[in-house]
Protein backbone atom coordinates (compact mmCIF):
# COMPACT_ATOMS: atom_id res chain seq x y z
CA UNK A 1 0.00 0.00 0.00
CA UNK A 2 2.78 2.57 0.79
CA UNK A 3 4.49 1.77 -2.13
CA UNK A 4 1.32 2.54 -4.24
CA UNK A 5 0.91 5.27 -2.60
CA UNK A 6 4.50 7.14 -3.38
CA UNK A 7 4.19 5.34 -6.98
CA UNK A 8 1.22 7.55 -7.13
CA UNK A 9 2.73 10.90 -5.07
CA UNK A 10 5.84 10.04 -7.97
CA UNK A 11 3.70 10.01 -10.79
CA UNK A 12 1.84 13.69 -9.85
CA UNK A 13 5.20 15.38 -9.22
CA UNK A 14 6.16 13.78 -12.79
CA UNK A 15 2.75 14.95 -13.94
CA UNK A 16 3.03 18.21 -12.97
CA UNK A 17 6.73 19.07 -14.16
CA UNK A 18 5.49 17.92 -17.59
CA UNK A 19 2.81 20.30 -17.80
CA UNK A 20 5.29 22.78 -16.09
CA UNK A 21 7.69 22.52 -19.09
CA UNK A 22 5.20 22.38 -21.56
CA UNK A 23 4.24 25.63 -19.54
CA UNK A 24 7.42 27.24 -19.76
CA UNK A 25 7.72 26.13 -23.28
CA UNK A 26 4.82 27.68 -24.82
CA UNK A 27 5.95 31.18 -22.31
CA UNK A 28 9.51 30.76 -24.30
CA UNK A 29 7.56 30.45 -27.79
CA UNK A 30 5.48 33.20 -26.51
CA UNK A 31 8.50 35.61 -25.88
CA UNK A 32 9.68 34.73 -28.65
CA UNK A 33 7.29 35.65 -31.06
CA UNK A 34 6.68 38.78 -29.80
CA UNK A 35 10.53 39.28 -29.90
CA UNK A 36 10.23 39.06 -33.53
CA UNK A 37 7.13 40.68 -33.89
CA UNK A 38 9.33 43.60 -32.28
CA UNK A 39 12.51 43.21 -34.54
CA UNK A 40 10.05 43.18 -37.70
CA UNK A 41 8.48 46.41 -36.86
CA UNK A 42 11.63 47.81 -36.41
CA UNK A 43 13.27 46.80 -39.74
CA UNK A 44 10.38 46.62 -42.33
CA UNK A 45 13.20 45.40 -45.00
CA UNK A 46 12.73 42.53 -43.63
CA UNK A 47 9.20 42.17 -42.95
CA UNK A 48 7.27 40.40 -45.69
CA UNK A 49 4.18 42.07 -44.66
CA UNK A 50 5.26 45.58 -44.19
CA UNK A 51 4.36 47.83 -47.05
CA UNK A 52 7.57 48.61 -49.48
CA UNK A 53 9.25 51.63 -48.93
CA UNK A 54 12.32 52.16 -51.33
CA UNK A 55 13.55 54.54 -48.85
CA UNK A 56 13.83 51.50 -46.53
CA UNK A 57 17.82 49.69 -46.27
CA UNK A 58 17.87 46.57 -48.97
CA UNK A 59 16.79 43.82 -46.66
CA UNK A 60 15.53 39.49 -47.10
CA UNK A 61 12.09 41.04 -47.99
CA UNK A 62 12.99 43.23 -50.42
CA UNK A 63 13.89 41.07 -53.56
CA UNK A 64 9.95 39.48 -52.93
CA UNK A 65 8.16 43.01 -52.44
CA UNK A 66 9.76 43.96 -55.91
CA UNK A 67 8.46 40.88 -57.68
CA UNK A 68 5.29 41.81 -56.49
CA UNK A 69 4.90 44.98 -58.03
CA UNK A 70 5.76 43.40 -61.86
CA UNK A 71 2.08 42.56 -62.63
CA UNK A 72 0.75 44.98 -60.38
CA UNK A 73 1.45 48.70 -61.69
CA UNK A 74 -1.25 50.14 -59.72
CA UNK A 75 0.54 48.67 -56.27
CA UNK A 76 3.74 49.37 -57.79
CA UNK A 77 2.89 53.49 -58.48
CA UNK A 78 1.53 53.25 -55.01
CA UNK A 79 5.23 51.96 -53.51
CA UNK A 80 6.87 54.89 -55.73
CA UNK A 81 3.89 57.94 -53.61
CA UNK A 82 4.99 56.26 -50.54
CA UNK A 83 8.35 56.69 -51.23
CA UNK A 84 8.42 60.06 -52.00
CA UNK A 85 9.46 59.04 -55.63
CA UNK A 86 8.29 61.79 -58.47
CA UNK A 87 6.92 60.07 -61.47
CA UNK A 88 4.56 60.46 -64.41
CA UNK A 89 1.69 57.80 -65.16
CA UNK A 90 1.72 58.45 -69.17
CA UNK A 91 -1.22 56.72 -71.28
CA UNK A 92 -0.70 53.10 -72.51
CA UNK A 93 0.70 52.53 -75.67
CA UNK A 94 1.43 49.97 -78.62
CA UNK A 95 -0.73 46.84 -79.58
CA UNK A 96 0.10 42.99 -79.60
CA UNK A 97 3.31 42.07 -78.13
CA UNK A 98 4.34 45.37 -77.90
CA UNK A 99 1.65 46.69 -75.86
CA UNK A 100 2.78 48.94 -73.46
CA UNK A 101 -0.54 49.33 -70.62
CA UNK A 102 2.33 50.82 -67.71
CA UNK A 103 4.22 53.66 -68.90
CA UNK A 104 5.98 55.24 -65.85
CA UNK A 105 8.61 58.29 -66.13
CA UNK A 106 10.57 59.22 -63.62
CA UNK A 107 10.33 63.17 -63.60
CA UNK A 108 14.04 63.58 -61.60
CA UNK A 109 15.81 60.92 -62.15
CA UNK A 110 19.27 61.69 -63.75
CA UNK A 111 19.21 60.11 -66.87
CA UNK A 112 20.65 61.24 -70.38
CA UNK A 113 19.92 62.19 -72.69
CA UNK A 114 16.34 62.01 -72.04
CA UNK A 115 14.21 60.03 -69.10
CA UNK A 116 12.41 57.05 -71.26
CA UNK A 117 8.92 55.92 -69.86
CA UNK A 118 9.42 52.31 -68.43
CA UNK A 119 7.49 49.81 -66.82
CA UNK A 120 6.85 50.95 -62.72
CA UNK A 121 8.83 47.58 -61.63
CA UNK A 122 11.94 48.89 -63.61
CA UNK A 123 11.15 52.40 -62.46
CA UNK A 124 10.85 51.29 -58.57
CA UNK A 125 14.43 49.27 -59.37
CA UNK A 126 16.44 52.08 -60.86
CA UNK A 127 15.17 54.49 -58.39
CA UNK A 128 16.30 51.64 -55.59
CA UNK A 129 19.83 51.07 -57.60
CA UNK A 130 20.13 54.69 -58.28
CA UNK A 131 20.24 55.51 -54.43
CA UNK A 132 21.35 52.19 -52.82
CA UNK A 133 24.41 51.35 -55.16
CA UNK A 134 25.71 53.34 -57.70
CA UNK A 135 25.66 57.06 -55.70
CA UNK A 136 27.15 55.55 -52.97
CA UNK A 137 29.78 53.89 -54.89
CA UNK A 138 30.44 56.82 -56.50
CA UNK A 139 30.86 58.76 -53.55
CA UNK A 140 33.15 55.89 -51.75
CA UNK A 141 35.36 54.46 -54.80
CA UNK A 142 35.59 57.94 -56.75
CA UNK A 143 35.33 60.41 -54.41
CA UNK A 144 32.60 62.43 -56.28
CA UNK A 145 28.76 62.95 -56.51
CA UNK A 146 27.02 61.61 -59.51
CA UNK A 147 25.22 64.01 -62.16
CA UNK A 148 23.87 61.54 -64.36
CA UNK A 149 23.39 58.06 -65.88
CA UNK A 150 23.53 57.62 -69.43
CA UNK A 151 21.94 54.71 -71.72
CA UNK A 152 21.25 53.64 -74.57
CA UNK A 153 17.25 53.23 -74.58
CA UNK A 154 14.50 51.48 -72.95
CA UNK A 155 11.38 50.71 -75.43
CA UNK A 156 12.74 48.90 -78.41
CA UNK A 157 9.46 46.62 -80.20
CA UNK A 158 12.18 43.38 -81.42
CA UNK A 159 12.93 40.06 -80.13
CA UNK A 160 16.01 39.17 -78.57
CA UNK A 161 19.12 40.55 -80.49
CA UNK A 162 16.44 41.17 -83.26
CA UNK A 163 16.46 37.46 -84.28
CA UNK A 164 12.80 36.69 -85.99
CA UNK A 165 13.01 32.90 -84.21
CA UNK A 166 14.07 34.19 -80.57
CA UNK A 167 11.66 35.20 -77.82
CA UNK A 168 10.26 38.45 -77.34
CA UNK A 169 12.99 40.97 -76.04
CA UNK A 170 11.81 42.88 -72.83
CA UNK A 171 12.36 45.78 -73.97
CA UNK A 172 9.24 45.29 -76.14
CA UNK A 173 7.47 46.27 -73.52
CA UNK A 174 9.67 48.92 -72.04
CA UNK A 175 10.86 46.51 -69.27
CA UNK A 176 14.29 46.83 -69.98
CA UNK A 177 16.81 49.64 -70.05
CA UNK A 178 20.90 49.62 -71.50
CA UNK A 179 23.27 51.65 -69.42
CA UNK A 180 26.30 52.57 -71.48
CA UNK A 181 27.94 55.59 -68.62
CA UNK A 182 28.02 57.43 -65.88
CA UNK A 183 29.09 61.34 -65.12
CA UNK A 184 30.19 62.31 -62.43
CA UNK A 185 29.62 66.10 -60.74
CA UNK A 186 33.83 66.26 -60.99
CA UNK A 187 33.11 65.99 -65.18
CA UNK A 188 34.39 62.43 -65.20
CA UNK A 189 32.86 59.89 -67.33
CA UNK A 190 33.04 56.32 -66.67
CA UNK A 191 32.06 54.01 -69.67
CA UNK A 192 30.88 50.47 -69.65
CA UNK A 193 33.11 50.08 -73.04
CA UNK A 194 35.78 52.34 -72.26
CA UNK A 195 36.43 51.61 -68.42
CA UNK A 196 35.51 47.80 -67.29
CA UNK A 197 38.49 45.68 -68.08
CA UNK A 198 41.45 46.50 -65.22
CA UNK A 199 41.53 46.77 -61.54
CA UNK A 200 41.79 50.75 -61.50
CA UNK A 201 38.86 53.03 -59.66
CA UNK A 202 36.90 53.63 -62.33
CA UNK A 203 36.82 49.34 -63.60
CA UNK A 204 36.01 48.59 -59.52
CA UNK A 205 33.22 51.85 -59.85
CA UNK A 206 31.62 49.61 -62.70
CA UNK A 207 31.66 46.02 -60.88
CA UNK A 208 30.10 47.54 -57.86
CA UNK A 209 27.42 48.94 -59.23
CA UNK A 210 26.63 45.69 -61.15
CA UNK A 211 26.75 44.19 -58.29
CA UNK A 212 24.24 46.53 -56.41
CA UNK A 213 21.98 46.09 -59.81
CA UNK A 214 22.00 41.71 -59.22
CA UNK A 215 20.20 42.81 -55.89
CA UNK A 216 17.50 44.37 -57.40
CA UNK A 217 17.12 43.45 -61.25
CA UNK A 218 15.64 40.18 -62.10
CA UNK A 219 18.11 40.23 -65.05
CA UNK A 220 21.54 42.42 -65.03
CA UNK A 221 23.94 41.33 -68.18
CA UNK A 222 27.46 43.38 -68.52
CA UNK A 223 30.19 42.75 -70.76
CA UNK A 224 31.27 39.12 -68.83
CA UNK A 225 28.20 38.08 -70.38
CA UNK A 226 28.73 38.38 -73.82
CA UNK A 227 30.22 40.43 -77.08
CA UNK A 228 26.53 41.72 -77.37
CA UNK A 229 27.12 43.90 -73.76
CA UNK A 230 30.33 44.66 -74.25
CA UNK A 231 29.56 48.56 -74.10
CA UNK A 232 26.27 48.56 -71.43
CA UNK A 233 24.57 46.88 -68.83
CA UNK A 234 21.15 45.41 -69.69
CA UNK A 235 18.78 45.58 -66.76
CA UNK A 236 14.78 44.05 -66.53
CA UNK A 237 12.01 42.79 -64.42
CA UNK A 238 10.89 40.47 -66.22
CA UNK A 239 11.18 36.57 -66.15
CA UNK A 240 10.86 34.93 -63.26
CA UNK A 241 12.88 37.29 -61.09
CA UNK A 242 15.35 34.73 -60.49
CA UNK A 243 16.68 35.56 -63.85
CA UNK A 244 20.88 35.86 -64.56
CA UNK A 245 23.74 38.04 -62.90
CA UNK A 246 26.60 38.17 -65.36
Amino acid sequence: MANRRRRSTISRRIGRFRWERRALGLLALFALAVAGSSWLRAHPEHNPWAPLDLRDPLGMATAGKLAALRDDPGECRAVLERSAVAYEALDPAGEGECARPDRTRLETYPLAPDTPPVTCALAAGLELWRDRSVERAAREILGSELAAIEHLGAFSCRRMYSDADAPWSEHATGNAIDIAAFVLEDGRRISVLGDWEGDDEEARFLREARAGACDIFATVLSPDYNAAHADHFHFDQGGSWTGACR
